[in-house]
């Protein structure tokens, strides 16, 4: 955690609004690392500092991680399965209780961030900011297709489809990366939406079936290069991108 003002360490542990922390370091009540501090703004870590108050020591935050894996196939975007099935968390070496953000259907590899971090959470998943995430399909088309039908399915996908519960999608964006076989096409399709099964459903309701379904970017953080089944922790950046 980067440091921040004392007061606003005070006030985000719970233990007075901003301005009652102002006036508790300003009366010499408040001691960092068993020293008072009266000077407002004093910067600290609420992390690796000891802050007192009153004479109480506040709890120190739990240290955020943030973890990108690429999940392999068989494995349950949950915390845990009550079936024994294994999950995206058992993957995982951490002590901290991490969740996946979003997630990914059994069948389905590719890029899942976990964390312990709930604002980036949020940020990731509710609709209202509209978060990017890419994948890479490879589809086979109907036996009378060829690539000039393929091209003017996928325009009209772009502008939305109705999948399950009438649910219509928004404008995404879809690519042919290049040409499989003479009925495979390997295809990225980029929404800002997380409806259940939703590049799926837009795939199938087109006319056309899903041989391989990865994902591979969320906001600004890609895949890259690393092996299905393995997982690195974030650079401060990339979290610092996320964010926005």
């Amino acid at each position: 955690m980067s440091n921040i003002v004392l007061q606003k360490a005070i006030a985000d542990a719970g233990i007075a609004s901003r301005r009652a922390s102002e006036e508790l370091i300003s009366s010499g009540k408040v001691k960092v690392n068993n020293k008072v501090v009266t000077k407002l703004g004093t910067r600290v870590d609420p992390e690796k500092d000891s802050i007192e108050v009153n004479g109480k020591i506040i709890d120190r935050p739990e240290q955020k991680v943030y973890f990108l894996l690429n999940k392999p196939k068989g494995i349950i975007c949950s915390v845990q399965d009550d079936r024994g099935r294994k999950t995206v968390v058992d993957l995982i070496e951490t002590d901290k209780r991490i969740v996946p953000v979003g997630r990914l259907d059994i069948d389905t590899t590719g890029l899942i961030i976990l964390t312990n971090d709930g604002d980036l959470v949020h940020k990731l998943t509710h609709p209202k900011f509209e978060n990017k995430k890419e994948y890479e399909a490879i589809i086979q088309i109907p036996q009378d297709w060829d690539k000039e039908v393929l091209e003017r399915v996928i325009k009209k996908m772009e502008k939305g489809v109705k999948i399950a519960n009438d649910f219509e999608t928004s404008e995404s964006k879809i690519i042919i990366i290049d040409k499989k076989s003479n009925d495979r096409f390997r295809i990225s399709v980029t929404i800002h939406e997380g409806h259940k099964h939703q590049v799926r459903q837009m795939i199938d309701v087109a006319g056309m079936t899903v041989v391989d379904l990865r994902r591979v970017r969320v906001g600004s953080l890609g895949l890259g290069t690393l092996f299905e089944g393995s997982y690195r922790e974030l650079t401060n950046q990339e979290v610092i991108e996320l964010k926005g």
